[in-house]
């Protein structure tokens, strides 16, 4: 069957997420604008820099850090970040971000809603659209213009 441009570009995201280098979840990032794919990141280090996989470890992890929390001790850039960073903001206003990612122990799809953090990167790039993934590959969408409508639930 052939996917939606959703799916499509959804499954990008997830091919792009496989390259992160998280030991608990990777995620991929894929911007669009007009059907075409303008930039893509993945969660990882910055370049040139020691990261989790190859160090064998992971300061949350060892401090046993609940997700969702003290991004300050994380040695990887998330992947909208990463996505954000590779491209233009004229050429992502009026994009859509699609973001998926999965969990480094189970390689189960994770919800792959973005943090406050990126939220806050997405709207400055002028993106206007993110959807993402869901357990069960279900999509959610979201309007960045009604940002303040989602709720945050301390898992992105």
């Amino acid at each position: 069957m052939r996917p939606t441009k959703d799916e499509y570009y959804l499954n990008i995201a997830l091919a792009i997420a496989a390259r992160g280098t998280c030991k608990r979840r990777n995620y991929g990032a894929v911007v669009v604008v007009k059907d075409e794919i303008i930039s893509t990141g993945y969660s990882g280090s910055p370049r040139g820099t020691s990261n989790c996989l190859d160090l064998e470890d992971c300061p949350r992890i060892v401090q046993g850090i609940t997700s969702g929390e003290r991004y300050d001790l994380c040695r990887s850039v998330h992947a909208e970040q990463n996505a954000i960073i590779s491209a233009s903001r004229a050429d992502m206003i009026g994009g859509t971000m699609y973001i998926a990612g999965f969990d480094m122990n189970t390689h189960f799809i994770v919800k792959s809603n973005p943090c406050y953090l990126c939220i806050r990167f997405i709207i400055q790039a002028g993106i206007e659209i993110v959807k993402f993934a869901q357990p069960g590959r279900d999509m959610v969408a979201f309007g960045v213009i009604n940002i303040n409508d989602m709720r945050y639930d301390g898992n992105g």
